[in-house]
């Protein structure tokens, strides 16, 4: 087979590296790929957002299968385009992406259905979304969210009232995050252990895969701005197998099920980052792709074919066959560039990664690099992402900062506590 994968992140290295392993697979394609990447597969110069020209490869090479990491081509339509032009790939429909394409619609269809999430009240101008910050419906901390995509960075916590006007003014007046940021989302702040739970659906059933913590604030302790996410481990310390069954039955089943009633048969990754509150699992959000950096761990533990897996959901029969999970915990820890995920530099030489990766047991998914006279430098705001999986965490985790503290490059930034559960 010949495997096209979209994009150009440290999950869509885990993703080709995973795929590599597959004995079904010849060749692996990224497009546009990173300087990771290009060490495995071929890299293909064109947009992750280039739905005409993506297709247009994707016919001329005969790709056997594309699959989709990142959001914004599904958003946009990339599985009805591809489906069109006769072409195979996994990922939802744009009517099924519209879940995570507008926070909006996916808390209105939790509502309709009876999907447990936060409180919430929606602002289509500043002047609304001033009016009920100021109301006392929602007490302080609260969380304002841009209805659209912002890469992860569009859920804000406010402790007060002066951030939450600064918040509204950024994102509905300033544009922050462009269009994303013409409706708001004013919720409760929930409070809890955060989860990513993340299954493959066919449409009518879910597989799911195993559980992971992700940590988005930029600093340690969660402080700081929230990022696309600066590290992730798995299992999740937090879910009993009792919680899970319980998740697959209040939540991941509900949601496959009502899109299907809804004529938005959800066929892909269906990803629920989940609150584990007092009074149960809630859904933070909802996104239509495989995590990152929950990825990474994800295809370290993964023992089976990921390949087998995704023609399954695609041929309607998700369930029919065993999936194979190793025991052991995994983790990754995401180098990111001075600055982010608000003004980073570019361009800045990395040195120690052949010894890093020479390390036994460590491996290394690229996601903002590139390959410049012969060097890897940097090209975005995550970096990297340094992974282990070792018997038990605390040995994982040893691992992962041994690697780092070799690697190198102006302004690097990494947390220091992903792992430390509290």
């Amino acid at each position: 087979m010949k495997i096209l994968i979209v994009g150009s992140g440290g999950r869509e290295h885990a993703l080709a590296w995973k795929v590599r392993q597959s004995p079904l697979v010849k060749e692996v394609y990224c497009a546009p790929g990173n300087g990771g990447t290009a060490i495995i597969a071929e890299n293909v110069p064109i947009k992750e957002t280039d739905i005409p020209a993506l297709a247009d490869f994707a016919a001329s090479k005969k790709i056997d299968l594309t699959i989709v990491g990142p959001e914004q081509p599904l958003v946009a339509g990339i599985v009805d385009y591809f489906e069109n032009k006769g072409l195979r790939i996994f990922g939802p429909s744009r009517k099924a992406a519209e879940i995570e394409g507008s926070k909006i619609f996916a808390k209105q269809f939790m509502v309709r259905h009876r999907i447990p999430t936060a409180r919430f009240q929606i602002a289509d101008s500043p002047e609304l979304a001033m009016k009920i910050i100021r109301s006392g419906e929602f007490l302080f901390p609260m969380v304002i969210k841009a209805d659209g995509l912002a890469g992860g960075k569009g859920a804000i916590i406010c402790n007060n009232l002066k951030k939450a006007e600064e918040t509204i003014h950024n994102l509905m007046i300033k544009k922050q995050f462009g269009e994303a940021g013409e409706r708001i989302i004013i919720e409760e702040y929930l409070r809890g252990h955060e989860v990513s739970f993340i299954v493959i659906s066919d449409g009518t059933r879910a597989l799911p895969l195993v559980t992971t913590k992700d940590h988005k604030p930029v600093f340690d302790g969660d402080r700081g701005p929230n990022t696309g996410g600066m590290g992730a481990i798995s299992p999740s310390p937090h879910i009993s197998r009792e919680l899970f069954l319980e998740i697959m039955d209040i939540i991941i089943i509900p949601t496959i099920t009502r899109l299907l009633e809804e004529r938005r048969k959800f066929c892909g990754v269906l990803y629920a980052g989940l609150m584990l509150t007092a009074e149960g699992p809630k859904v933070l959000e909802f996104n239509c792709r495989f995590g990152d950096p929950e990825t990474q761990p994800q295809m370290l533990r993964l023992q089976s074919d990921l390949v087998e897996i995704i023609l399954d959901a695609l041929e309607g029969h998700v369930l029919s066959r065993e999936v194979h999970w190793s025991e052991r915990p995994a983790a990754c820890v995401v180098v990111t560039s001075g600055g982010y995920p608000i003004k980073y530099e570019t361009g800045k030489k990395i040195t120690g990664l052949n010894r890093a990766e020479s390390i036994p047991g460590i491996t290394i998914f690229h996601a903002g690099t590139k390959i410049e006279d012969g060097n890897f430098v940097t090209s975005g705001g995550r970096v990297l992402g340094v992974c282990a999986s070792e018997p038990t965490l605390e040995k994982t985790m040893e691992k992962i900062y041994g690697a780092i503290s070799v690697i190198n490059f102006e302004g690097m930034h990494f947390r220091r506590d992903i792992g430390c559960e509290r």
